[in-house]
């Protein structure tokens, strides 16, 4: 009674879900093998990346070293204090030498009372490395240059051309710098320290050296015997000989 009661068999049916089932079985096993294939080419993988990993080790190292000293050398590094760049350094040892060969002339032009000296220090937010100060015998203190005054700007700017050319001259393999030009700035000197700069300037021109002025300070005609005028003319520029305190030529 019961196999009567259920309903008749479908063997179509059947067979048709026996088949979905065996197809997704194969598809099942597939993707397993698959996966598994997968699975051991990401293990051979993981294996080759833990090799290159470690053998990275050593070139990391080389890299952190060559990292470091490369922010040393361009002042960015937390262990350069001073921020200064590697030839921010090397020409603050020749800028050393250059005030040092300046002070021998910007003292006898000073009487005395100036040095000039180099200076690693920062000055708000810029870089150290190249800075210049002098010292003021008069006050025993050291202090910036741009607290000097025109005339004294002048006179220590010419010191550090002339030091600068004695320190070529010593290490350029016995090449000297024969001639100096000088443009402008003795309108601000007053007479005394006009008098020094010029012994200065006589100086090297008894070291023979040439010195040339470039200037409209009338007060230095008498002081220069041998002079190049630029006179202005009504159809243009001449330019004049003068040799002596009067001698005058075309």
């Amino acid at each position: 009674r019961d196999a009567a009661a259920r309903p008749p068999a479908a063997p179509d049916t059947a067979r048709e879900e026996f088949d979905r089932s065996e197809r997704a079985l194969r598809e099942a096993a597939a993707g397993l093998d698959a996966a598994q294939e997968r699975c051991a080419e990401l293990g051979r993988l993981s294996r080759r990346v833990a090799d290159a990993v470690r053998g990275l080790g050593p070139v990391r190292e080389e890299y952190e070293r060559v990292a470091r000293l490369a922010g040393l050398t361009a002042g960015t590094s937390a262990d350069n204090a001073r921020k200064m760049r590697l030839e921010s350094y090397v020409l603050a040892a020749r800028l050393e030498q250059v005030a040092a060969a300046a002070t021998a002339r910007l003292q006898r032009m000073s009487s005395g009372r100036y040095q000039l000296v180099h200076s690693d220090a920062r000055t708000g937010g810029r870089r150290a490395g190249l800075g210049l100060h002098v010292i003021d015998a008069w006050t025993g203190r050291e202090r910036d240059t741009a607290t000097l005054s025109g005339g004294e700007t002048f006179f220590a700017s010419l010191a550090l051309a002339l030091g600068l050319a004695d320190v070529v001259t010593d290490e350029a393999g016995g090449v000297r710098l024969d001639t100096l030009f000088i443009d402008e700035g003795f309108g601000s000197l007053d007479d005394q320290t006009l008098d020094e700069v010029l012994d200065v300037l006589d100086s090297l021109r008894e070291r023979d050296r040439s010195v040339g002025i470039v200037s409209h300070v009338a007060d230095l005609r008498r002081r220069i015997p041998a002079q190049l005028e630029v006179v202005k003319e009504r159809h243009g520029s001449a330019v004049r000989l003068r040799a002596g305190a009067d001698g005058l030529s075309d």
